[in-house]
């Protein structure tokens, strides 16, 4: 089992940035994927975007690509979220999750490993 603790949300205007890390711990070998989610009030949680452990490869949700970047720091053992041009509509709870498999997935159901969240506010 993969322990994940998040920090780094906030509040920033509308057009700001923020990056987000995600620190891992415990069983952090063997191939797995690390993902970002968010949850806004009142509405289901949904897939941010994806990175490779082992392979570097990222995938992104429509609504974040080209503004937002997931990279990792192996020897850290940690992920982040780089948040560029931030929307209103991006204001959320984000969740830093952990898959142990092979294949990627973009479903949070997939995901064994989760956060307790960092909460991001965009003011317009």
């Amino acid at each position: 089992q993969v322990q994940l603790v998040e920090s780094g949300g906030g509040l920033v205007q509308a057009g700001g940035s923020l990056s987000p890390p995600c620190a891992a711990s415990g069983r952090t070998f063997g191939p797995y994927y690390m993902g970002w989610f968010r949850q806004a009030p009142e509405k289901e949680r949904e897939f941010v975007a994806r990175i490779g452990w082992s392979s570097g490869r990222t995938l992104y949700a429509d609504s974040v690509e080209g503004r937002f970047t997931i990279s990792r720091d192996t020897s850290k053992n940690t992920i982040y979220l780089q948040m560029t041009s931030l929307k209103p509509e991006d204001t959320a709870v984000y969740f830093c999750a952990a898959r142990a498999a092979l294949s990627g997935s973009s479903s949070p159901a997939a995901f064994g490993s989760w956060g307790q969240g960092t909460q991001v506010t965009v003011s317009s």
